[in-house]
């Protein structure tokens, strides 16, 4: 059938076909055609890694069958259309928790691995890869991979960040970290400028497990708030708190009922809320469940239609520079497309094994920016020039528009991870940045 699937920026457009996997140990439905096809979750990537434009698109929501779970050891299996938000179900109530959590749990346990997605405590923790004991990996062809960090092991570091192109993740192992309560002792601390941050986040990385913060990006000194936090320990826990127990409480979940106008993101309601956030979030410290500490946005469901049809880029990097992160805060508020959604945190040390994984040590920084044309477009091709000049790069699972000039030069090693993409696997995204001649180095 055709399909409506877009990313979650709402960009680029895409038209492509759906077939469902119902049964991971049934074959793939491959086309007679040689149409390409592509594995697809709960589609939370921003920009084109998630679509496969005049293509198919092999949809893994029936996939979500728990198959076992270990609770003394807190290893669980299950297949790979299954949510970070249904594992968080079956776990926390048991005393277990992800041991690494992007910043919403509508994603599928395949798609985070796909893109080996990073949380609040890369520092101890490193990435979601770091944590997957093994998969079974399904190729075009019916061959069925058990892939473990010692048994076809380079289609394992391949798969983990591999963006979905090595093949079908039909099922995965993980392990998970121990937690006594679902709450969180949380602390919200305010800065004034970068220099202030990055003394805080060396401080929390020492004692917290997961720090992060949100960023002014109308502000060029960079001021913000830092926020930091601990699962609470056995000694920790009130017994007059609200949650006693460690039963799921149900979100209170709105919906975003329409695509906002263009106009009402503009840098003076940008500049206004930002300003209204800063001074509303002074230093506090607080018990608080561990949703709202982890997944603030998934209060509001379908929240990317705040940037109307047009849609949204979000931009994230990673570099080491703290002199060139200056630069990078001075043009973005000079140019008037700040954004509100500015996420800022300091990468640990701890390796991924991923061979396409995009977290690395430095200082890593994602922005939403509403699309207003090609001005927008150009702001973003300029921080390429600047991440690229010190060494960084940009995360491919957030990416809507990256040159294949660009993304050649931060992932050197794409020629050697291309070896082990499935000849009819491919995606929108991979297509725009290979289809070009390989960059020269300057």
């Amino acid at each position: 059938m055709q399909s409506t699937y877009q990313s979650w920026g709402n960009f680029p457009k895409a038209s492509q076909h759906t077939r469902p996997i119902l049964w991971r140990k049934k074959p793939l439905p491959l086309p007679e055609t040689p149409d390409t096809v592509l594995a697809h979750g709960l589609g939370r990537s921003y920009g084109d890694v998630c679509l496969n434009n005049n293509g198919i698109l092999l949809t893994t929501r029936k996939l979500n069958r728990f198959i076992q779970f270990d609770v003394d050891k807190g290893v669980l299996r299950c297949e790979s259309g299954v949510s970070l938000e249904e594992i968080l179900e079956l776990c926390v109530p048991q005393g277990w928790f992800l041991p690494v959590t992007p910043g919403t749990q509508f994603v599928t346990i395949g798609g985070a691995i796909a893109n080996d997605v990073h949380g609040k405590n890369h520092h101890c923790a490193g990435t979601f890869g770091r944590h997957v004991l093994q998969f079974e990996l399904l190729r075009s062809d019916g061959e069925r991979l058990l892939c473990t960090p010692t048994s076809n092991e380079q289609y394992y570091a391949a798969t983990i960040g591999g963006l979905g192109l090595t093949g079908l993740i039909t099922w995965a192992e993980i392990k998970l970290r121990r937690i006594y309560h679902r709450a969180m002792q949380a602390e919200s601390i305010q800065f004034s400028q970068l220099d202030e941050f990055f003394e805080l986040s060396q401080q929390s990385d020492q004692s917290y497990d997961y720090t992060v913060a949100w960023l002014d990006c109308n502000k060029a000194l960079g001021r913000g708030i830092f926020f930091r936090g601990n699962h609470v320990a056995p000694d920790e826990i009130p017994k007059d708190w609200k949650l006693p127990r460690l039963n799921r409480l149900p979100p209170l979940l709105r919906t975003m009922p329409i695509n906002l106008p263009s106009f009402v993101l503009n840098r003076w309601t940008i500049s206004a809320f930002n300003s209204f956030y800063y001074n509303k979030n002074s230093r506090k410290s607080q018990l608080i469940d561990y949703q709202p500490f982890f997944y603030p946005l998934d209060a509001i469901l379908e929240w990317n239609r705040l940037y109307g049809k047009n849609g949204f880029l979000q931009y994230q990097f990673v570099i080491h520079d703290h002199h060139m992160l200056k630069q990078i805060l001075q043009k973005i508020a000079t140019s008037g497309l700040g954004s509100f959604l500015a996420v800022l945190k300091t990468f640990g040390e701890l390796a991924s094994p991923g061979l396409l994984s995009f977290p690395r040590p430095g200082v890593t920084l994602a922005l939403d920016f509403p699309i207003k044309g090609a001005v927008t477009f150009e702001l973003l091709a300029q921080l390429d020039d600047k991440v690229r000049e010190v060494g960084g790069a940009v995360y491919p699972c957030k990416d809507a528009r990256l040159s294949a000039h660009h993304f050649q030069a931060f992932y050197p090693q794409w020629t050697k991870f291309a070896q082990y993409i499935d000849p009819r696997f491919s995606s929108s995204f991979w297509r725009r940045v290979t289809e070009t001649p390989l960059c020269v180095k300057s």
